[in-house]
């Protein structure tokens, strides 16, 4: 059962087949099964996932309606805010933090009757590309336990490439949801910027956040992008437009499309077998009609520098809430306001989050804002009118998601600008707000390798087509990792 799609599941559970209790018991069961050696989970929530699926299997005996997620076991990235779970963002300063409302996409996402399991593990507040920045433990990759999921959704990564759940939520700030599809061999979707509320998504970089979704192939991606998405007037930044129905869209005819390569950004630090399996895939488009042709976007090469300038400037204003008074943690034994800002923040912080406040602050203090934080806005700009630019000649854009493959745990720790480097390939599409998927693609050396496909804004429905049309044709979606194999054999 759980190593179905999810729309077969469902189409189970509307024909009776399955009940909505099987499904859950059956993915708890798995879940705790695996839950030892990947670490996907700060929350498992099985008393209250097991009494919504009894609530909903009493609607289902009286023919009353569900939603389109009916009985489908989710699980929610632990910087989105949940009633009944707490909502740590991966560090101590709101270790035991339970939120006093649910976060926009939550609601959604229980009035489609998705049943949420649990809250995955992430990098603290949502700062790093390998789940290892977290202040309670790491997230194992299930291709190899020994290397990283990526990050910062690495946990919301590991439970749908492991079966765990059939589909998650985390959030993406520079590739902070691409990047570890790619490193677990799964889909992975940023919508535009703005089309996903952010309501109740602790805020890191709140010109950059963004809600994304996780799943084993596109059909199921593109229901649970459809049932999140949509103009939420508690977010400012909520796109006022319609959403498409992305999943029943999917077979209808897309026709020769133009596909973008900007070879010269395709570089430095791109090793060999990502290369190969991106050529390989440019093939395989080509083979089903697409023209490949090439792009330029000359301003993205500074991406990186672009992005640590303007990131963790936002982010020391964000964080500057957690001070020990209003909310989470307090550190005790200080007798004046100044030592206790200090010693909350210094038991309360991790390493990663301290270099981003310390460089944000940096950016924008009084001599320096004109000559860093200003100046990289305006390159942002420059990096999006690349983008604009590029649409004008071609459909969609594609890219390697990530330079590498899963590198080893602990293998970057020590280096924060090499693991910065993993977003080489993600960050420009992050500054530009566009829609962005990655697809798994290949398996070198038993490791997964991910492409991205990127569109216009709003061009979400034509990056799903393309997406599945290359799902179909080259039979590279739920995948099984090694581990999966061996526990279920």
């Amino acid at each position: 059962m759980i190593f179905q799609p999810a729309h077969k599941i469902l189409k189970e559970i509307r024909e009776r087949n399955l009940s909505p209790v099987e499904v859950i018991q059956a993915t708890l069961e798995w879940a705790q099964k695996l839950e030892g050696k990947l670490r996907s989970f700060l929350v498992l929530d099985p008393e209250g996932a097991l009494a919504k699926a009894l609530m909903l299997e009493e609607k289902l005996k009286k023919g009353e309606e569900v939603g389109p997620l009916a009985g489908i076991p989710v699980a929610v990235k632990d910087n989105i805010c949940t009633r009944r779970m707490t909502t740590t963002c991966g560090s101590r300063i709101l270790e035991n933090f339970l939120p006093p409302y649910d976060a926009t996409v939550v609601e959604k996402l229980e009035r489609a009757g998705a049943i949420i399991i649990g809250k995955t593990n992430c990098d603290e507040f949502a700062m790093g590309s390998s789940t290892e920045n977290s202040a309670f433990f790491k997230t194992a990759n299930p291709w190899d336990i020994e290397r990283v999921p990526g990050g910062s959704s690495g946990g919301s990564a590991t439970s749908v490439a492991s079966y765990q759940v059939f589909l998650a939520l985390g959030s993406d700030t520079g590739g902070s949801v691409r990047q570890p599809a790619s490193f677990c061999g799964i889909f992975g979707m940023k919508p535009t910027y703005g089309r996903v509320s952010r309501y109740g998504l602790v805020a890191f970089a709140s010109s950059l956040d963004q809600i994304g979704t996780f799943a084993r192939n596109v059909p199921d991606l593109a229901l649970l992008t459809e049932v999140i998405s949509g103009h939420d007037p508690r977010d400012s930044t909520s796109l006022p437009e319609p959403v498409p129905s992305y999943s029943k869209e999917l077979d209808s005819p897309v026709g020769t499309l133009r596909i973008g390569v900007p070879w010269d950004l395709l570089q430095e630090g791109l090793t060999p077998e990502v290369k190969e399996a991106f050529e390989d895939a440019l093939e395989i488009f080509e083979r089903a009609g697409f023209a490949i042709e090439e792009v330029s976007l000359p301003h993205a090469s500074y991406g990186i520098p672009t992005y640590y300038l303007i990131a963790p400037a936002e982010a020391s204003a964000n964080l500057a809430r957690y001070d020990g008074i209003r909310f989470g943690l307090r550190a005790k034994g200080e007798e004046n306001l100044i030592s206790l800002y200090k010693k909350t923040r210094g038991e309360g912080f991790g390493a990663e989050v301290k270099r981003r406040i310390m460089l944000g602050t940096f950016a924008l203090s009084l001599g320096y804002r004109d000559a860093f934080y200003v100046k990289a806005q305006k390159v942002r700009t420059l990096i999006s009118q690349d983008f604009q630019k590029a649409f004008r000649k071609v459909d969609l854009i594609a890219l390697p998601t990530s330079p590498t493959l899963p590198f080893k745990l602990g293998e970057k720790v020590q280096d924060p600008l090499s693991m910065y480097m993993s977003d080489l390939y993600t960050i420009p599409i992050s500054l530009a707000g566009l829609p962005a998927i990655s697809i798994p693609i290949a398996l070198k050396n038993g490791l997964p390798v991910g492409m991205q496909i990127v569109g216009p804004a709003l061009s979400e429905s034509l990056i799903f087509k393309a997406s599945y049309l290359f799902e179909r044709e080259s039979g590279l979606s739920n995948l099984k990792p090694p581990i999966v194999e061996e526990l279920s054999a």
